[in-house]
């Protein structure tokens, strides 16, 4: 992929993740982490949210895209990214040594525009 491209999704998907995180963070979720990165997957954003007065984990992967054309965001996240984000997420909390602590996967889909239009997917797949 050219250097000009890979530059403009970069920066498309850290505006699409800001986006992401400003929306959660006004629905009282914290982020704890940004780009968490592991020999088998990634995870754009770990936040921690109080759900059902319990502290949960959440494991978020953000899509941005500008048209529906090709689907809308949230359904470029398939069986193989689940099971990368799923790895990841194992190696995240082995290495902070959480052991078992309630935790989920949420996705948040961005049509871009002005206003951005963000659908929030709660909970959609697990380990």
């Amino acid at each position: 992929m050219p250097a000009d491209r890979t530059s403009n999704n970069q920066e498309k998907g850290a505006r699409g993740e800001d986006l992401a995180a400003a929306y959660l963070e006004g629905k009282g979720f914290t982020v704890v982490e940004r780009n968490y990165r592991a020999k088998r997957g990634e995870i754009d954003l770990i936040c921690r949210h109080i759900q059902h007065g319990r502290v949960v984990l959440v494991f978020v992967e953000v899509k941005m895209r500008r048209g529906v054309a090709f689907g809308r965001p949230e359904e470029a996240v398939d069986a193989r990214k689940q099971v990368r984000m799923e790895a990841a997420a194992e190696a995240y909390l082995h290495l902070r040594g959480l052991g078992e602590v309630d935790c989920r996967f949420d996705v948040v889909g961005i049509l871009a525009g002005e206003p951005p239009r963000i659908r929030h997917f709660v909970d959609v797949f697990g380990l």
